[in-house]
Order: structure tokens, then sequence, then C-alpha cells
């Protein structure tokens, strides 16, 4: 008399799981019971003791009686100052660069005709 697998499910097997999933998840909401009744809040991990710090506050103390470095702001000469109240401003108040003197645009201007003329003569442009 032996019975042979078949096809079709196990339904023997399949209740026997059931029966087993059914006992762990009672056990488990018993034990979160339990543990809700009988467990006091966990209070937070203490705070450190306040240890008077002598050696920190000896710090504090020099670094408060040391001089600090003076930063070195240079004056401006006469000079500059007039060259700054000659520049052209913007109408929002913005100080515009001044603008280089004829004589150096001309000649700026003479060179890149050459310049342009030998690639011309190149014919790479």
């Amino acid at each position: 008399n032996m019975k042979l697998g078949g096809l079709g499910p196990d339904y023997e097997a399949i209740k026997e799981k059931k029966q087993k999933l059914k006992l762990q998840k009672e056990y488990s909401r018993q034990i979160h019971e339990y543990n809700m009744k009988n467990i006091i809040v966990v209070q937070r991990l203490p705070a450190k003791p306040q240890v008077s710090s002598v050696s920190r506050q000896k710090a504090l103390e020099y670094a408060k009686k040391i001089p600090r470095p003076k930063t070195f702001i240079p004056r401006q000469s006469d000079h500059e100052v007039k060259e700054e109240r000659a520049r052209p401003q913007a109408p929002n108040g913005t100080i515009l660069p001044q603008i280089p003197s004829l004589e150096s645009l001309w000649s700026r201007h003479e060179k890149e005709k050459e310049v342009v003329a030998a690639f011309k003569a190149l014919h790479i442009l």
C-alpha cells in the first residue's frame, strides 16, 4: 500500500505548512505583546558628564590674548587717485577701463593689416 507522487497539489503538505506559519505568527504576536507590556521605554544614552577642561580653558584664554596680525592695505598715491577720478563711468556707476591712445591703436591696426596681407599672399584666407 504505497502512495506514489502525483501531478496535482499535495493538500496535506500545504495544510501542515499553513498550520506551522499560523503558530509562528501567533507566537510572535504573543512575544510582541509581552514586550510592550513589560519593557520600560529605553532611556537615551546618558549625556556626557561636563568635565571642566582646564587645558581647553587655558587654550581659549591664550587665544584671546594673542595679538592678531594686521592686514597691510597699501595707500594709493595722489597720481593713482587722480587717474581713477579721470576714468569714465558707466551709467550704473562701474568704472570703465582706460582707453589706449590713438597712436597705439593705429600702430596695432597697421600690424594686423600686414598680417592679413601676408595670409592673403599665401592664399590661406
